[in-house]
């Protein structure tokens, strides 16, 4: 490979990165969010709680109305709040659900039958926001999470404050960093030349989303997409190549995720999804190449790293959807597989941004493995033609001549010129609620 002289001053912030933005997640970051802070809440007040009362932001709110609850089988904001309260741990942050267990569910069932969850748009200038509110015997306690999907910032017991966060980011693994003075060239160089103990914790996301691919291929969640796609393999309607695993093995993994399977994946910026989106083409290069584990192991940290890169200049949450920005991290982590170096990665990720950058997130649902698995091949194409020495230029469209600055263009299309189209979103959305 080759070799540059990198900034070895960045390394310890991009550790403390990728050891912030991807930690394992239980099911769909949005409503496991509320589920959290229904948990901690119920804590707080120390026995069972009599009704809920759940305020969540717009964003939040389009991202939980459709996805089904790991464990429940039902879908939904006032099901993650239930079970949360009466079953969840409130220490286990995006795990909050891990272990839950069947009489939780039930009892958690019957609640939101008994209309004994109450829920509602919060009047908050956040972006991603969810607050909990328990009540039993006369006395009630009170949780807000704000900013990230674990950033506790307030807890109240009978409207007394007990916590108060001093830092609006404090909240989850890893500590702060700051991608200020950091290029993507940076990132490549720090994925490829730091040693490899600083990285190889980066290895688990392989670990715990291959786990979710194969039982997503069982064809029993979501829209089992992987398994489809298997099935229409061996038929013969589709080629056994390696874009058709890439296909088959990402799209089964976020089936599993957003079917409601009870496995964890590895997040990335807070999103199950994106954190598939980062790991599994690059662990199926990997294999199609017969890399060490050393090779996966830079490949998934330059995928991961670079897609929590080009996601820190978007809003948490938007309209722009987020696997297409960690799939350009994938892109990345197979073009570095794939002997194209740097060059290659960087004209891989502006191909993308030229190819995939419209795509919308209409809220967390089966849907999002459709979109998992469009970003995937959308990497590919843009990987191989990289290496071919073709991409997007940069006199078309929002591509610039610089990745960095792409990237930037990017940002600015997510933060300014799509706010509209997430309002839109919305109301559509809670209009088919309202109706049904």
């Amino acid at each position: 490979m080759t070799q540059s002289h990198p900034k070895i001053g960045l390394w310890p912030g991009f550790v403390k990165a990728a050891r912030k933005e991807v930690v394992p997640a239980l099911g769909c970051t949005e409503p496991i969010s509320l589920a959290l802070a229904a948990a901690i809440a119920v804590r707080e007040l120390g026995r069972a709680p009599e009704r809920i009362e759940a305020r969540v932001s717009a964003n939040l709110m389009k991202n939980g109305m459709g996805v089904t609850v790991p464990g429940t089988g039902a879908v939904g904001l006032r099901i993650a709040a239930a079970v949360g309260a009466l079953g969840g741990d409130p220490d286990g942050k995006l795990e909050v659900l891990k272990g839950l267990s069947g009489e939780a569910v039930a009892a958690g069932k019957r609640m939101v039958a008994e209309r004994r969850v109450a829920l509602a748009i919060a009047d908050v200038p956040k972006i991603l926001y969810s607050e909990a509110r328990v009540f039993a015997g006369g006395e009630q306690a009170r949780v807000c999470i704000a900013d990230a999907h674990a950033n506790v910032v307030l807890i109240e017991r009978n409207g007394e404050t007990v916590f108060r966060a001093g830092s609006p980011s404090a909240g989850e693994e890893g500590g702060d960093y700051d991608f200020a003075d950091a290029s993507a060239r940076d990132i490549y160089d720090f994925a490829t030349q730091a040693p490899l103990e600083k990285l190889d914790f980066i290895h688990e996301a392989a670990t715990l989303n291959e786990a979710l691919s194969r039982e997503g291929m069982r064809g029993e969640y979501g829209l089992h997409i992987g398994a489809t796609l298997e099935r229409q393999m061996r038929a013969g309607l589709l080629s056994d190549g390696l874009l058709t695993r890439i296909l088959t093995r990402t799209a089964a993994a976020s089936d599993a995720r957003m079917g409601g399977a009870t496995l964890p994946a590895m997040s990335n910026s807070g999103s199950g999804n994106q954190g598939i989106a980062a790991t599994m083409p690059v662990v199926v290069v990997a294999g199609h190449v017969h890399a060490s584990r050393e090779q996966l192991t830079r490949a998934l940290m330059l995928s991961h790293l670079m897609a929590v890169y080009i996601h820190a200049r978007l809003p948490k949450l938007s309209a722009l959807c987020a696997v297409t920005t960690a799939s350009m991290g994938a892109a990345a982590g197979m073009a570095l597989l794939l002997g194209g170096g740097y060059k290659a990665a960087g004209m891989a990720i502006s191909s993308m941004i030229g190819d995939v950058a419209g795509m919308i997130c209409d809220g967390a649902s089966n849907s999002c493995a459709m979109k998992v698995s469009t970003s995937a091949a959308a990497a590919y194409k843009a990987v191989l033609m990289a290496l071919d020495g073709a991409c997007v230029s940069g006199d078309e469209g929002i591509v610039e001549r610089g990745v960095d600055a792409s990237i930037a263009n990017l940002g600015r299309l997510a933060t300014q010129g799509m706010a509209q189209t997430d309002v839109q979103i919305l109301q559509i959305m809670m209009r088919k609620r309202e109706a049904a």
